[in-house]
């Protein structure tokens, strides 16, 4: 079957998706460690492999049984990454059908649906939370060149659940800086009457209002900043992963007026 799905730019870097890769770990662990044969998916890893042997190395310090399967629309790249498979780690002629005899567990797809229309991307979801096992988790989204700044959307084979803001403090001026990685479902949303542009201007001002705990560090400012944010919108989260420059919302709250189904 011919691989669904148009080739990125195939741009990557090592280190990049440490962020997310971290949140993953944290998050759907205790469902890696509960499955009988953990298969995680590097949907779209670009021209070469590194975000693939990154996610095996991250996901085996939740759960060592973890396997992780690269995942290329572009022939000559699996062909390029082939020489860096090991134990655990292959990697395959594929697009959105995931070409998997198994459901995986996890499906990251990082970068991948930037490139695409808006409209694409609820059918884009559909087609991969279908391919999940029962407990599995996707995570789509997007990402500076370097990794400071992420957005992400956690999908279950229900649908949308969470979106996950994530950066390096050190470099934040403040929290709508982080508008230019949001990912595809939401970029375009980000003008007023849209719920995402009313998470970052009330982030914003928590922020301003937390100025004073600037003097005890960018990470306590954002700690206080994010929690009066929870006093207005549901945060999925806690101190211990504000505490790494990450708040996450559930999806409800954000999801774009006129939305289609995620079903």
């Amino acid at each position: 079957m011919r691989p669904i799905g148009t080739a990125t730019r195939g741009t990557t870097n090592p280190n990049r998706l440490r962020r997310m890769d971290r949140w993953i770990a944290a998050a759907h662990g205790p469902a890696l460690r509960r499955a009988d044969r953990p298969v995680a998916v590097d949907l779209g890893y670009g021209a070469a492999p590194w975000t693939a042997v990154e996610l095996l190395h991250r996901l085996r310090t939740a759960e060592p049984r973890t396997s992780v399967v690269g995942v290329e629309i572009d022939p000559e790249r699996v062909a390029a990454a082939k020489p860096y498979e090991r134990e655990g780690l292959t990697f395959r002629h594929g697009g959105f059908e995931i070409p998997l005899p198994e459901r995986p567990d996890l499906i990251r797809a990082a970068n991948v649906l930037r490139q695409y229309d808006e409209g694409e991307v609820a059918a884009v979801w559909r087609r991969l939370c279908a391919r999940l096992a029962p407990g599995g988790l996707l995570v789509e989204g997007t990402c500076d060149e370097i990794g400071r700044r992420h957005v992400w959307v956690a999908l279950g084979p229900e649908g949308p659940r969470t979106v996950t803001f994530a950066t390096r403090l050190a470099s934040l001026d403040r929290p709508s800086d982080l508008a230019e990685r949001l990912p595809k479902a939401l970029i375009h949303r980000n003008v007023p009457g849209e719920p995402v542009h009313a998470f970052l201007r009330d982030f914003d001002r928590a922020w301003a209002a937390a100025a004073p705990y600037a003097s005890l560090g960018a990470r306590q400012r954002w700690i206080t900043a994010v929690r009066a944010l929870s006093g207005d919108w549901p945060l999925a989260d806690g101190v211990r992963r504000w505490r790494q420059g990450e708040v996450t919302v559930k999806w409800a709250a954000l999801q774009p007026n006129a939305w289609p189904n995620s079903r």
